[in-house]
């Protein structure tokens, strides 16, 4: 009798569902570790500037740091969703892991601004390949009434990697030199891949066609858009070569942009982008307001660090303890707001979240002066990293719910395409419109004698310079109202049976 219990109790945990979430928190590491470097750039900015473009005064070499990786990540990313499909989420994550970090090995290694920002790009190809996996997993291993919970631990690891990046990237920088910000993603890396390799589980896959006509149209739509605005303030809006302007490549990339979504309406195959998901209204929205939170969050660390290290003196790891605030709150109610999200209508936390995220750039924007105390900034990085538990995992989760599994690599590819999309634009806006701000408080700020690549400046600079660093600042806050204003449209989910998705997963 008892041998018959044993053996079917042997029976019955076999045939169990496997948990998902060791197999998270295996892709988490890379999530984390793509958040990370960053957070850990922005920190490093002026240090890298100091050191690999000591020459100019101008903000906009530097900024490509972060730009060229983020072009080369938001151009791949739809094809990358789908390639998940095709040979399975976790390959293709491995091997964008195995990418990533041996470009972070380069770029540590990088002689010159131009080397760094070529194995930039390489890392962000690396990390498109490995960003759509990790939501797609979710989707298609947790049934829709747990992935709040799910996604609620994907947005504490931005709130995390908010606190690790800057404290990790000023202590790295003060202690070590820029280099090791890159250095030390390869044991992270290693153990990571160790990790995924052993815990996240081997799909279904699904095989598509690719579009790559889709592909060539999107990828240039992209660049034309995001040099132009990146290099108009250097070219002052004239002239690049030739006949050739920054308002014509703008123009030319709206226009292509246009072509390539007619290309993809009219694609009788399947397209690189399956337009009746945008049929499902809290999809389009969530996308909408992924693009302004990806906008807001890397547009705003730039000013926000130039004032605190240049303006006020700090050095990066001083800079980097105050928004120590933002990464705890954030990392502490972010799965707190997601097991919430599985029982209430997503507003709730979003209305609140991103309100809260554009009151604190407001209040950012009014202490960047000489006078305000070096510990106010500590109270609107708190109010920031509340509101951020109220929008990463809502916004995820919302996007996702009523994704098919077979969808779930596009989908997630979609999203996050938006979500870079929104960063890319977000980082050419902010250097045109920084570098706008220096030369209407400081004349002439770019032939100026002083210099802006490092160490505090003086007063009769610092002044003004904060002024237009405070200035800056409010562009994410109006922009996040604009997500604030989209989340409003929002419908409240139906709840999908889990037997359902369950037959859907297993029919895939």
């Amino acid at each position: 009798m008892t041998e018959q219990k044993t053996a079917a109790e042997a029976s019955a945990r076999s045939t169990r569902p496997r948990s998902p979430w060791p197999g998270l928190w295996a892709l988490v590491i890379g999530f984390f570790m793509i958040l990370v470097d960053t957070t850990i750039v922005s920190v490093a900015n002026p240090a890298i500037k100091a050191a690999l473009d000591p020459e100019t005064n101008n903000l906009d070499n530097v900024v490509w740091v972060t730009s060229a990786y983020l072009l080369a990540y938001a151009v791949p990313l739809l094809i990358t969703g789908r390639l998940g499909d095709r040979f399975g989420p976790k390959n293709i994550y491995l091997i964008g892991l195995a990418v990533f970090t041996l470009a972070s090995l380069a770029c540590g290694l990088s002689p010159t601004l131009g080397a760094l920002i070529a194995f930039r790009a390489v890392q962000g190809l690396g990390a498109a390949m490995m960003t759509p996996q990790t939501m797609a997993v979710i989707t298609r291993t947790f049934p829709p009434n747990q992935r709040g919970a799910a996604m609620g631990l994907w947005g504490a690891t931005s709130g995390v990697a908010m606190l690790v990046g800057p404290l990790a990237g000023g202590l790295l920088v003060d202690g070590l030199g820029w280099e090791w910000i890159f250095f030390i993603n390869i044991p992270v890396g290693i153990v990571g891949f160790v990790l995924a390799w052993i815990l996240v589980p081997k799909l279904e896959t699904h095989p598509h066609r690719f579009d790559m006509v889709g592909v060539v149209l999107s990828a240039v739509a992209l660049f034309l858009i995001v040099f132009g605005l990146q290099e108009g303030e250097t070219y002052d809006w004239g002239v690049i070569w030739g006949p050739i302007t920054v308002w014509g490549l703008i123009i030319a990339g709206v226009v292509v942009l246009g072509l390539f979504i007619w290309q993809q309406a009219k694609t009788k195959s399947e397209a690189l982008v399956p337009l009746e998901l945008f049929r499902d209204r809290n999809f389009s929205i969530a996308n909408i307001g992924i693009a302004t939170v990806g906008f807001t969050v890397t547009s705003m660390s730039l000013p926000l660090m130039f004032v605190i290290q240049l303006g006020r003196g700090l050095t990066p790891t001083e800079a980097a303890l105050l928004l120590v605030p933002m990464a705890i709150a954030a990392g502490v109610l972010s799965p707190i707001a997601g097991r919430w999200l599985d029982r209430t209508d997503p507003r709730v936390l979003l209305v609140p979240g991103l309100l809260l995220v554009a009151g604190s750039l407001v209040l950012y924007s009014a202490l960047m002066n000489l006078d305000t105390p070096i510990w106010a900034f500590l109270i609107p990085s708190f109010i920031m990293g509340v509101g951020n538990a109220g929008m990463w995992g809502p916004l995820a989760t919302t996007a996702t719910r009523n994704l098919a599994p077979r969808q779930a690599g596009a989908g997630a590819g979609i999203y996050n395409t938006t979500r870079t999309i929104g960063s890319v634009l977000g980082s050419a806006a902010i250097a045109v419109f920084m570098q706008a701000r220096l030369e209407a408080n400081i004349p002439g700020a770019a032939d100026a004698d002083a210099s802006f690549a490092g160490g505090a400046l003086p007063p009769q600079i610092a002044e003004p310079f904060s002024t237009a660093m405070s200035q800056a600042i409010l562009l994410p806050a109006a922009v996040m109202l604009v997500g604030l204003v989209a989340v409003l449209f929002l419908r409240r989910p139906v709840p999908t049976p889990t037997s359902e998705w369950q037959a859907a997963e297993e029919a895939v």
